[in-house]
C-alpha cells in the first residue's frame, strides 16, 4: 500500500453504545496485534470530536480489544493496565512510524 493509497481511503466507522445505549459513532484510526499475543486491538476517536477542529491532538482515542466473528464485531474494555500499557507502547509506536514515513 502506498501512502496515496492510505490517504484516500475510505475511513471505517463503527457504532458503539453508551452506557444509556445510544450509539455513537466512532472512526476507526487503527488496527492492530501486539506482538507475541494473539489479540487484535483497534484505536478508535468519535466522529463528534471532528467538528472541534483546534488541533488534531486533542481528539481523544479509545482503545478496544476486539474479535470478528463472520461479520459481527465484538469489542471489549480494557481494564487491565499491563495490557493498556502494552497498546499504547504498541500504538505510539506504530504512530510515530506513519509519521516519520509521511514527514
Amino acid at each position: 500500500m502506498t501512502k496515496d493509497d492510505m490517504q484516500y481511503e475510505e475511513p471505517e466507522i463503527i457504532y458503539i453504545p453508551d452506557e444509556e445505549g445510544n450509539e455513537e459513532e466512532f472512526e476507526v484510526v487503527m488496527k492492530f496485534e501486539v506482538d507475541g499475543s494473539d489479540q487484535k486491538y483497534m484505536m478508535v476517536v468519535p466522529l463528534s470530536a471532528d467538528t472541534d477542529n483546534d488541533s488534531e491532538d486533542a481528539e481523544e482515542v479509545y482503545a478496544f480489544r476486539y474479535e470478528e466473528e463472520g461479520d459481527d464485531l465484538k469489542l471489549y474494555t480494557i481494564e487491565n493496565e499491563e495490557e493498556w500499557n502494552m497498546v499504547e507502547e504498541t500504538f505510539n509506536t506504530l504512530l510515530a512510524e506513519i509519521e516519520e514515513s509521511e514527514g
